[in-house]
């Protein structure tokens, strides 16, 4: 049995094979119906109708909605009482975790703070011209971010390292943890733990669309609105963050994760179909491909996962085997330089440049959210502790953005000022510019000030208190 989709770029059209290979976008998943929507809303909704209502109800009722939907969405009976972890939960927290996973935990914060402090970022500055024009850019950390962590299929703590580190290399005033709680109520310790480790001061016990809300909108006397929220998350959570674009800063729209492996006859069979299968557990949506030129190696690697699914799954249900039935495939190109190329056209969250000199290709990369160079090095490794964020855009979203970084925490001013002399250098043109695009009001604030001969010149109206005086 084939467990992967199998597509050749010799006997099908380009179009054909990006139909495939992408998963739909996300304004399609928007617009399904929403399964269960009669029993949580009273009638058929679409997803994006269902976050809508949800954001609605957040942001006008506050705290009682936002308690509402967690026990109707999560099953957890809070009061309000309930809503935040504060520090000392999440020390209690970090003590009761196994002490070799904690040692994990630290050491990976550690790395991926020594991968953004050594990232380059913009930084204040200014300058000024022969006469007087000064120009520059401030640079000014966010004051408050919200990052979601999910919590339902697996507990990621490794997002919230992800998120919080960069935030605090950056300067963040505060990071607002929002995770859904467990039907008891309470946080899995690991993800409390990582936050003790990553500086957290406290955890929303909120998931879900009403989380968004809770973060975007804020909740009278229990929580500021955030400036942006970070964080991946499913699709209800990524359709909130989307609607609530422009009250609030986002850093992506991530959908479900994906790694595509370009791999040549050098490359272990066994390692490949290893690796597609760690992607694949993620979600039934998570997308796993191989991209190949070598015949002889995707019939090895179909082998392998086999061996390894009845291993993985033997009763046949998983989510991995879920997600290579639906999103699982393999690319057979004519040759490693087509296959190279394919991989950048996809651009997807992880590349692994599984072959023989992966220095070789990585500059004919197009795009792709991480790239992972040679045979030892597993996308796993770059989920956890290699260093760099794991935050990264999908479904090709990496042809035009980048995964999450000290800058995505930073907003940037520019500086102007003008001396007498710069303006009356430039003055004239701008006026010219301002009368032939029709904005004569624009046009008179500087000319004003050309007539007037500057701020020392004459007197441009009435001084304060005197007007009507003769």
């Amino acid at each position: 049995m084939s467990h992967l989709e199998r597509w050749e770029t010799r006997n099908a059209t380009p179009e054909a094979i990006l139909a495939s290979l992408r998963r739909p976008p996300l304004d399609v998943l928007a617009r399904q119906e929403l399964p269960g929507a009669e029993t949580l809303f009273g009638r058929p909704l679409t997803a994006l109708e269902g976050v809508r209502e949800i954001l609605a109800s957040v942001r006008e009722g506050g705290v009682p909605a936002l308690l509402r939907w967690t026990r109707t969405l999560d099953g957890a009976a809070l009061g309000a009482e309930d809503l935040w972890v504060g520090p000392e939960e999440m020390e209690a927290a970090r003590e009761r975790v196994d002490p070799a996973l904690l040692a994990s935990i630290r050491r990976a914060r550690e790395r991926i703070e020594a991968f953004h402090r050594a990232e380059p970022v913009p930084h204040a500055w200014h300058r000024v011209d022969s006469d007087g024009l000064v120009l520059g850019q401030e640079v000014r950390p966010l004051r408050r971010v919200g990052l979601y962590v999910p919590g339902g299929r697996a507990p990621l703590f490794s997002s919230l390292l992800m998120g919080a580190v960069p935030a605090r290399v950056a300067g963040v005033g505060e990071v607002v943890v929002a995770t859904p709680p467990r039907r008891d109520g309470s946080v899995p310790p690991a993800i409390l733990a990582a936050a003790a480790e990553a500086g957290v001061a406290r955890v929303l016990r909120a998931g879900g669309a009403q989380a968004v809300a809770a973060l975007a909108y804020g909740l009278e006397g229990v929580l500021e609105p955030v400036e942006k929220i970070v964080g991946p998350g499913n699709l209800f959570v990524t359709l909130a963050k989307r609607e609530v674009f422009g009250q609030v800063g986002i850093d992506g729209l991530p959908g479900p994760s994906e790694v595509l492996v370009v791999a040549d006859a050098t490359a272990n069979p066994e390692w490949v179909a290893a690796d597609l299968l760690a992607q694949a557990e993620h979600d039934p949506d998570a997308s796993a491909v191989l991209v190949t030129a070598s015949e002889g190696l995707l019939q090895a690697v179909e082998a392998a996962l086999a061996r390894q699914l009845q291993r993985l799954d033997p009763q046949g249900d998983g989510v991995a085997r879920r997600s290579l039935e639906r999103w699982g495939k393999a690319l057979l190109c004519r040759d490693l330089a087509e296959a190279v190329a394919w991989a950048g056209r996809l651009a997807p969250e992880h590349l692994e440049l599984a072959v023989e000199d992966p220095w070789r290709w990585v500059g004919r990369v197009g795009a792709a959210g991480a790239i992972f160079l040679g045979h030892a090095a597993s996308e796993p490794l770059g989920d956890y502790l290699a260093g760099p964020d794991h935050i990264l855009p999908t479904n090709g979203a990496a042809r035009f953005s980048s995964g999450l970084s000290v800058e995505t925490f930073l907003i940037r001013s520019s500086l102007i000022g003008y001396s007498d002399e710069a303006l009356r250098r430039d003055g004239p043109a701008a006026v010219r510019m301002a009368r032939a695009e029709g904005l004569e009001a624009h046009a008179r604030a500087v000319e004003i000030r050309l007539e007037a001969g500057g701020p020392g010149g004459a007197d441009e109206g009435p001084a304060p208190g005197k007007e009507g005086e003769a």
